[in-house]
This record gives structure tokens, sequence and C-alpha cells, in this order.
């Protein structure tokens, strides 16, 4: 059972199977007890007024028993003796003796009793408590049939005990509960089928637009195009907002296939330069040694492994590589880069003490402060200013400068890859628009940020936030 329509409705369909079978359980042990009561209730009456004519000492043979054979009476005296019992009954069960005829009494015979004699005869009574049930069967005129049996012990004025067991059939109730048995036993499948079919056509309308949106997705997965999109239903269900997070996810695939796209062709172009100059001058060199430009040739190569190394770094980040866990000193770490440009054309001024510890990559780190000293280089006029300070529980780093500064327009844009707001000067010193971009790169996986405002001196200021070691 691999389809959702037939797992909803085979599940709907035994839960309100199992519902219906027990409320139909209740409703039928409900009605047979109500019916039992009533039907005890009957019995009941009987056998009282059959007491109450021996707690008037009327004599067990002169007793006036319901003519209805459907409720025999059997009077049983305190030795066992069967003392009377209504007429055609032939056979009986489930009462304190199975005698169907009167046994003589001790001393005379049934019927001989006569109370003419006692001007004031004593007077019996019923016993207080209530009386007792039970089912048993009788057979009346040929006819055998279940019974409730209700009886009911007297005494009467000549103080003999005796128990009343009167009868009222079961056939109302066995008929009753068995035509409501019947009944459900025909509506129950007729019911569950509508059950199954309803839920079969309401999931079948439900997810429909799943269907939808699986076709699409199959029709995009064969035709490659990203820009496709799902069909959103108007609703605002699960299924809707299923499609909308569809339609995000292949928005967000379609971006990232265009930016890695957009990577390649920028890498190709940016390898294809300093490859096309390094070949021009071996071919040159090869023809003609005294012309070979070596310093050239080896500018070039440098340039060729730097980029190549930041393709290979970026290529690392892309893939989710996790930075390391050391504990890195960011103080420190600027004075060792800063130490290693001391002839550069720009000086750049350190104000960074120790204990400033983040924990990450080492050398992923280096990388970032140095892209940014050599960005803050590039442009400024005559200074540079690095620092390092603690700042509630963030290690910040920023790096000024004193040159034009960055538009505000433009200051997302310069961490694209490959970005270069001045293309062709940039170009001229080497770089190739991937320094900014590997450092916020780095600076994310480091759970931090780098954003880019304006300094003090009316150039770029870069800031980098890291959180700090423990």
């Amino acid at each position: 059972m691999r389809s959702v329509r037939a797992k909803a409705a085979a599940g709907a369909t035994v839960v309100v199977a199992v519902a219906l079978i027990a409320a139909g359980a209740a409703v039928l042990l409900a009605l047979r007890s109500s019916l039992i009561d009533r039907t005890d209730l009957e019995a009941e009456v009987v056998a009282r007024d059959v007491a109450a004519q021996l707690a008037t000492d009327v004599p067990p043979g002169r007793l006036e028993l319901p003519d209805d054979e459907r409720r025999p009476v059997q009077v049983v005296a305190e030795d066992g003796r069967v003392v009377a019992v209504s007429d055609q009954l032939e056979a009986i069960s489930g009462t304190s003796s199975t005698e169907v005829e009167p046994g003589p009494p001790p001393g005379g015979s049934a019927g001989d009793e006569d109370d003419d004699d006692d001007d004031d005869p004593a007077r019996g009574e019923v016993s207080g408590d209530g009386p007792r049930f039970s089912s048993g069967a009788a057979t009346v005129d040929g006819d055998r049939a279940d019974y409730r049996f209700a009886s009911v012990e007297v005494t009467s004025g000549e103080r003999q005990t005796y128990t009343v067991h009167a009868g009222a059939p079961l056939a109302t109730e066995q008929d009753a509960v068995g035509t409501v048995r019947d009944a459900m036993l025909v509506g129950l499948p007729v019911l569950l089928a509508v059950v199954g079919s309803v839920t079969w056509l309401v999931t079948r309308r439900a997810l429909r637009p799943v269907e939808g949106i699986r076709s699409e997705m199959a029709a995009i997965t064969a035709s490659e195009d990203l820009s496709r999109r799902v069909p959103e239903p108007a609703s605002r269900d699960e299924v809707a907002r299923l499609a909308r997070t569809t339609n995000e996810t292949l928005a967000a695939l379609e971006a990232s296939v265009e930016r890695q796209r957009r990577f390649v062709a920028d890498a190709s172009h940016e390898l294809r330069s300093p490859i096309a100059s390094l070949r021009t001058q071996l071919e040159v060199g090869a023809a003609h040694p005294e012309l070979l430009d070596v310093p050239g040739a080896v500018e070039d190569t440098v340039r060729l492994q730097q980029l190549a190394a930041d393709l290979l770094l970026l290529a690392r980040l892309d893939a989710g590589e996790r930075p390391g866990g050391t504990a890195v000193d960011m103080g420190r770490l600027l004075r060792e880069e800063v130490a290693q440009r001391s002839g550069d054309r720009v000086t750049v001024s350190v104000d960074a003490g120790d204990g400033l510890d983040v924990s990450g990559a080492r050398g992923q780190l280096a990388r970032v402060v140095g892209n940014l000293l050599d960005n803050a280089q590039r442009h400024a006029a005559t200074e540079v200013t690095a620092a390092v300070r603690p700042e509630r529980g963030q290690v910040v780093l920023t790096v000024a400068d004193d040159g034009e500064g960055v538009p505000e327009a433009e200051r997302e844009r310069i961490f694209e890859r490959f970005v270069r707001l001045d293309d062709a000067r940039t170009r001229d010193d080497g770089g190739a628009g991937l320094g900014l971009a590997i450092a916020r790169d780095v600076a994310r996986r480091h759970g931090g940020t780098l954003t880019v405002g304006s300094s003090p001196r009316g150039g770029a200021l870069f800031e980098l936030r890291l959180p700090a070691a423990g």
C-alpha cells in the first residue's frame, strides 16, 4: 500500500470500524440491560402478587395464579416441596426446584386446608429482602422458552415459609437485541464503504496540488530549467506552504547555479590573462632569449599561483569546510602580518594588545587579515590604521584607510567575487576581486561578520567581528 490516499482511506476506515464496533457493543449491552431490567420488574410484580396472597394465609391450593401462560409460577415450601404451579407448566429450570407437580402436604393431601374454623387468622408477611433474579427456561403447553425468574420469600400466618418463583419471558429482549444487532451487521459494512470512499475522494482532492508539484518538479529535473516554478495553490494550508517553500528552494538553487556559472566564467577570464602573458613571454624568450622578461614572467607566475590558491580556498569554503578549534590571538596575528609589510608604500599603524583570542583556523584568519591590509594599502593615500579590541564577548578587528572610501551603494557589492570598483587600476595592481569575498566567507565560517563603513579620515573602515574564545 504505497498510495497516501489508500493509506488514509484504510486508516480512516479502521478507526471508524473500531469506533462503531465499540459503540455498537455498548448500545447492545445497554439495550439488553434495560430490557432485562424491565423483564425482571414484570416477574417481580407477579411474584409479589402471589406472595401477598400467601401472606394473607391463602392456602397454596387456592392461590389465584396468572392466567397468562407466558408468566409461569412455581411456589416451593421451606422443605423443598412444590406446593403450587401455574397451569400448563411442563418443565422448569433456574429455580430452586425442577418439579412441576404439587406434592401432598405432610399428614394430609393438598387442598384439604379449611380456614373457615378460624374467625381471625393470623397475617403473614413478605420478606423485606429484595427479590432474587435468575435466568432459566420453562416449557409451557409444549413451548420452551428462556425466562427471567424473580424469587420472593413469604411467611404465611401459620408461620410457613414459601418461595415464590415467577417468570417473565426473554423473547422480547432477545428479539430487540437481535434486530439491533442484525441492523448493525448490515449497516456497518455500508457505512465503512461510505467512509472509505469519502476519505479516498477527499484525500485525492487534497493531494491533487501535491501531484502538480511532483509533476512540475519532474519536468524541471528533466529539462534542467531552474527558472521554472511549481504551481502554488490559492489555499493557505500545508500544501500551499510546501509549494512556496519549494519555489524558494528553486530560486535559491537557481541563484547558486548562476553564481557558480559566473564564478567559473570569471575564474576562466582571470586565469586567461596571466597565462596568456606568461605564454607570450616564454615564446618571445624561446625565439629571442635576450628579450626574455624574467621578472615579468615571475610576476605573472606568482599572480597565477595566488589566484589558484584563492580559487582553491573558495572551493573549500563552498564545500562547507569547518574551521579548526585552535585558539588564535588576533592582536599577535595582526602584529605579525604588519611586521611583514615594513617596506610597503603605505605604512600601517597598529593598536592591539595580547590575550584577545578567538577559536578557528589560524591560516584562514591570517588570510583575512592579510586581505584587509592589502585592500587598505591599495586604496590608502598616506596611512592605514589597524586595531583589535574586545567588545561584549567578541573580538573586533578594524582596518581603516584615508583613501576615497567605498560608496554606500557599493558596500555590499564589493564582497562579491571578482568585483572591482576600479577595474583597470586594481587589475594593474594584481587584484582579482577575490580578497574581500574570501574574507567575508571565512568570517562567516567562524561565526562572525565582516562589514564596511566610513573611517573618521574619510576612507573605508572594515570591521571584522568574531566570537571570543571560551
